[in-house]
């Protein structure tokens, strides 16, 4: 068994110097995505809470759309289907960009995540207190001024309980990279498993490793919210 575990875990876990192993792989399509998908999230979050229906209407559509279907047809749309446009191979940084597995399961978790991010941080935005808003009013901030020192930083820290579970089901998500010949933990097990026939042990280690990154990401979380919610805890004694 030991020697089972050690040849699986080589395949899972070691670097050859010629590309990522699963783990770093699967850890790699984690983090580029969640930055993404953060990135659009918080002006977004901005435009889905403004009464100006120019920016809050293409926001809702954006979200309602990518909340709406599943994350495995909107990674084989970008994967195959972008490709197949003539348009597409035609351009040479599109053709380039959109030949690339990983980049294309990169665009398609960051653009799914971003989605739920956005209504996350949205409805934070909403529960922030009344008084907080107008305080920073009769201050004299103005509208970017406030939304920098006193909403953003307020709806965030609210949306943290919110926002770990969105990352561990980004984690889970990230199983079906290898739709796209992405060679994360599932990927290897899966190879691991067509060459020794050895399934209880190859997709075993998977979800081990794939268990042991959630709680580390729960640690991580839980610390945040100790640290950065405090306040909210003490008010509720």
């Amino acid at each position: 068994m030991i020697d089972i575990v050690s040849q699986f875990g080589r395949a899972f876990l070691y670097w050859d110097g010629q590309g990522l192993s699963g783990l770093a792989m699967t850890l790699w399509l984690l983090v580029a995505s969640l930055a993404i998908g953060f990135t659009m999230a918080v002006p977004l979050a901005v435009a889905r809470v403004s009464r100006n229906r120019w920016l809050s209407v293409p926001v809702r559509c954006y979200t309602y759309i990518f909340r709406g279907t599943p994350l495995y047809v909107q990674l084989l749309l970008i994967y195959s289907g972008l490709y197949s446009l003539e348009v597409v191979r035609a351009h040479p940084t599109l053709n380039e960009f959109f030949r690339s597995g990983l980049n294309c399961a990169i665009l398609a978790f960051g653009l799914n995540t971003g989605a739920y991010t956005t209504e996350i941080f949205a409805g934070a935005i909403r529960s922030i207190s009344h008084g907080e808003v107008e305080a920073a009013r009769a201050y004299g901030m103005h509208r970017f001024t406030m939304y920098r020192r006193i909403v953003l930083p307020s709806a965030l820290r609210r949306a943290l309980p919110l926002y770990s579970n969105e990352v561990i089901l980004m984690l889970h998500a990230t199983t079906i990279a290898f739709t796209a010949t992405v060679p994360d933990v599932l990927k290897v097990a899966r190879d691991a498993n067509s060459a020794t026939y050895m399934s209880f042990q190859a997709f075993g280690i998977a979800a081990l490793i794939y268990l042991a990154v959630s709680f580390a990401l729960v640690a991580v979380f839980r610390r945040a919210e100790q640290h950065w919610l405090a306040y909210l805890a003490v008010g509720r004694r």
